[in-house]
């Protein structure tokens, strides 16, 4: 499974606040959720965006609190995947129970530029910047977690089982 998109960063210790502001939190549906992601932070994120762009973070990303909410509208602006160097441990289950890849490469997440067009091998772990050509490495996805995300998330998951 190959993802590419352009690469959107952020820093360290983006909680679930700034990803979606608790005054958004009224609604559960992803696309609704969508309109307000990163409301705080970068205002016209998705005016900027494009399906299938990619976030590329720092440490601790999605720290805070457990709401599924967070993952749900990152994946509702059509974020592909998510590249950090690490990741709050309820955010990471989160990501994956609703069909987000998310995937660790401290290199890529200090080394890639916003901008540019990023591709991510989920079953090699293979990160590549095509700008630069350089390539990194995350940990690549087990099987069975990529079928939770190629199923769309957990419960779609169980439901083809």
């Amino acid at each position: 499974m190959r993802i590419q998109g352009t690469a959107w960063k952020f820093g360290d210790n983006v909680d679930t606040d700034l990803i979606i502001p608790a005054r958004f939190l009224n609604v559960s549906d992803s696309e609704a959720l969508a309109k307000n992601c990163f409301a705080d932070i970068r205002p016209r994120f998705m005016d900027m965006i494009n399906p299938g762009d990619i976030i590329v973070a720092g440490k601790n990303f999605g720290a805070g609190s457990s709401r599924e909410h967070a993952p749900l509208a990152i994946k509702g602006a059509g974020i592909s995947v998510i590249i950090a160097e690490g990741f709050a441990r309820i955010f990471y289950r989160n990501a994956f129970n609703i069909g987000l890849p998310i995937v660790e490469s401290a290199e890529a997440a200090c080394s890639v530029e916003e901008g540019h067009v990023i591709s991510v091998d989920l079953s090699t772990g293979e990160i590549q910047d095509t700008h630069t050509g350089r390539r990194f490495f995350a940990k690549p996805l087990p099987d069975f977690m990529r079928q939770i995300v190629e199923a769309g998330g957990l419960v779609n998951y169980i439901k083809r089982s």
